[in-house]
């Protein structure tokens, strides 16, 4: 049996296609090569869970399901899960290519969250495409959607409640114990209330750092590595002095304000993380996986009261 150390990693849906790209098949089978590549160089000293996001791919789906008049829009817990199928589909056999000899596994997954999460009145989670703002009032209209600025553009948001419970953990543990490299949690999990009739799906995407953070710290896994398009988190970011963060604690970033929409959630997924786990939790870019860890590369988050840095 591996006696590696464990690894949860959340993969970005923004890696796997990337800011402004055209949402095509082929771009994203592109992208997912390389970040295969990433993953599969981090298995050779972890025991690694891979977790995806799916924000620009639910919303490709979620345009192209509302295309479609002659029947009633699927909600988005099943357009969720269609997305864990079609990237889940797409980084399996990539990493099985790259990684012949191991055992790669796809879970569906669910995660319940609260029925009363506050979330669900105050939409904050990018899906879809990039819009300008006159393409985006005009599906604001047309559509009901809610949009905010991401950027210099315009993204659709949804809710984005807290994940409370991996209903699928066990399953996630027992392919773990068998040396199987799990993608699990996709997109943050399909997202589902439990009532007193069983699970049902909501209206509303997971955030996958929160999904992963969740994972990591019910598998007592021993580090959390979260890549992104940005190579690090930054102080003042969009200002002339915006500075990356080398490395710092939970509560030297908790004393912080990050945006709501991207790099908020990850800061909070790793502080919740280390706080209840005391791994190392790392954020950066997809390329730098292996260095971020080292703390040679991107931020990197420890319990340790160490001095921070930022260059």
């Amino acid at each position: 049996m591996d006696k590696k150390p464990t690894l949860v990693v959340a993969l970005g849906g923004n890696a796997l296609l990337k800011r402004g790209e055209p949402l095509e098949a082929d771009i994203q089978r592109k992208n997912i090569d390389l970040a295969a590549a990433t993953i599969a160089s981090l298995t050779r000293q972890w025991r690694v869970v891979l977790v995806h996001g799916n924000g620009p791919q639910v919303g490709l789906l979620a345009l192209q399901n509302s295309a479609c008049d002659a029947v009633t829009p699927y909600p988005l817990d099943v357009l969720g899960a269609e997305s864990q199928g079609m990237i889940g589909y797409m980084l399996q056999q990539s990493l099985k290519n790259q990684l012949p000899e191991r055992h790669i596994s796809v879970l569906l997954t669910q995660v319940e969250v609260d029925a009363d999460d506050p979330a669900f009145s105050n939409p904050t989670k990018y899906i879809g495409p990039v819009y300008d703002q006159a393409q985006a009032d005009a599906l604001g209209r047309e559509k009901g959607w809610t949009f905010r600025p991401d950027g210099r553009w315009f993204r659709r948001v949804v809710p984005s409640p807290l994940p409370a419970h991996i209903v699928e953990s066990d399953a996630i543990q027992a392919l773990l114990e068998r040396d199987h490299l799990v993608i699990c949690n996709g997109g943050g999990g399909v997202p589902v209330v439990q009532k007193a009739d069983g699970y049902h799906g909501v209206e509303a995407v997971i955030d996958k750092d929160l999904s992963a953070a969740l994972l990591a710290r019910q598998l007592d896994a021993d580090a959390l590595l979260i890549l992104t398009d940005a190579d690090a988190v930054y102080l003042d970011w969009g200002t002339p002095g915006q500075r990356p963060l080398i490395q710092a604690t939970p509560e030297l970033l908790r004393n912080m304000q990050f945006d709501a929409g991207s790099m908020g959630p990850k800061i909070a997924a790793c502080c919740r993380y280390v706080e209840a786990c005391h791994g190392r939790a790392g954020i950066g870019a997809l390329a730098d996986g292996p260095a971020i860890l080292s703390g040679d590369k991107g931020t990197l988050i420890r319990m340790e009261n160490m001095t921070s840095a930022a260059l």
